[in-house]
């Protein structure tokens, strides 16, 4: 008899338990699925911000900020914050920071402008040279860094001296260039192999047609393959209607540069494609690689990366050589923008480079940070610098507003991190 009670005690459990989780389960279910939409808003607060203050400016300078080629200047004159903002974002990451950057675009833009002028240095090689002395230059700061353990703002703001004097050494008032293929690449667009198509370029259409595709391709893909772990989805109306946003932004986007230039000249610009190829190549080192793995380990816990086998000396040394290489770049697609070499040139890239990482969500304590992100940080420090300027802004106000959009973006972060904690 107690056997039989028990049973039965037992299957009404059962029942209880399911019927419980019946009532419960569809609310768990709702409250998990807010927990995520919500997230993605915290997550995509920043492209938010961007349209924001693309809507003000374009609203402030009547309508002139989104012409086409004040768009493909945004890009060319900007191409220095989108390349710096990479290479600071991976040294942010791993917990240090580099003053260094506008002197050391100087300082190698003089040389390469000396070397082309002085020593009738084909352009390519002059780039080759560039890059090389970019890579002895980081190595230099990541040795002091990494192994002598002077810490990254003191070995960085010594360079920061050091590269400004060499560069007024080197380049003196200054140095013109001559060579009309190097200054091609800041300024020229790809050719136009498709021709126009009703005024617009047609290789930049075909261009931004095989983007929307990627683009969709990429979210359906991560969609299923979640799906298939069985791990929690995003609604599929969520993933239509972000697919269906990026597809607008992208189609926009391309009928600006499509439109740009003239009759005979127009489309993407060849820096545009340099920093695609570069936002590729380092979100897949990020997010692919042992090193990429390496750096947000050494900057989420140190003391747990070298106890778990990584050499943190190694990865410092590293984000250092690669900054270099990135600031030689930046320093090629600035001489070549600006036609001439001068000590004075890149004054406060650094600043717009960490401003960048941090709008785009980069943490001041390390081990937080995405290179898309850090693009679109890039981006509204660029805006502000494009929209500012056509609005005739005096250069104070305009230091003036991006300290305090920097300020508040590390604030926003800083508050949003206790309220999640």
């Amino acid at each position: 008899m107690s056997t039989t009670n028990i049973a039965v005690s037992a299957d009404e459990e059962k029942r209880g338990d399911s019927a419980h989780r019946d009532n419960v389960a569809p609310s768990s279910q709702e409250d998990s699925m807010k927990k995520l939409l919500f997230g993605n808003m915290r997550s995509y607060g920043i492209y938010l911000a961007l349209v924001l203050v693309i809507v003000i400016f374009q609203v402030l300078t009547g309508g002139r900020l989104l012409f086409p080629n004040n768009v493909v200047a945004l890009v060319q004159q900007n191409a220095y914050v989108l390349i710096t903002a990479i290479g600071m974002l991976m040294i942010i990451i791993g917990t240090h920071i580099d003053l260094s950057v506008g002197s050391v675009v100087a300082f190698i833009g003089g040389l390469g402008a000396f070397a082309m002028r002085n020593w009738g240095m084909d352009w390519t090689l002059a780039i080759l040279f560039m890059m090389i002395v970019g890579l002895v230059i980081g190595a230099w700061q990541g040795f002091w860094v990494a192994y002598v353990r002077v810490p990254a703002f003191v070995t960085t703001l010594g360079g920061m001296l050091i590269f400004r004097g060499l560069a007024t050494v080197v380049a003196g008032e200054s140095i013109p260039l001559q060579s009309q293929p190097f200054r091609s690449i800041a300024k020229d667009y790809l050719p136009n192999v498709f021709g126009f198509w009703g005024g617009l370029d047609g290789l930049t259409v075909v261009m931004g047609a095989l983007a929307i595709i990627g683009v969709m391709w990429s979210q359906w893909n991560r969609y299923r393959k979640a799906a298939e772990a069985n791990l929690q989805t995003e609604p599929k109306m969520w993933l239509f209607l972000k697919c269906l946003l990026a597809a607008l932004a992208i189609g926009y986007v391309t009928y600006l540069f499509a439109s740009s230039g003239n009759a005979t000249q127009g489309g993407v610009p060849i820096v545009l494609v340099i920093v695609g190829v570069l936002v590729g190549i380092y979100w897949f080192v990020l997010n692919r690689t042992v090193l990429g793995r390496d750096i947000y380990a050494v900057g989420g816990n140190r003391k747990a990366a070298i106890l778990s086998g990584i050499n943190t000396n190694m990865v410092d040394f590293k984000v250092f050589l690669n900054m270099g290489l990135l600031t030689a770049i930046a320093a090629i697609i600035t001489l070549s923008r600006l036609a001439s070499a001068t000590a004075a040139t890149g004054q406060e890239y650094e600043l717009d480079a960490i401003a960048a990482c941090f709008i785009g969500g980069a943490s001041v304590s390390g081990g937080v940070g995405t290179i898309p992100g850090a693009m679109v940080g890039a981006l509204i420090m660029g805006v502000l610098n494009q929209g500012l300027s056509i609005m005739g802004a005096d250069a104070a106000i305009v230091k003036t507003i991006k300290g305090a959009v920097v300020i508040a973006a590390v604030a926003y972060a800083l508050l949003s991190k206790r309220k999640k904690g």
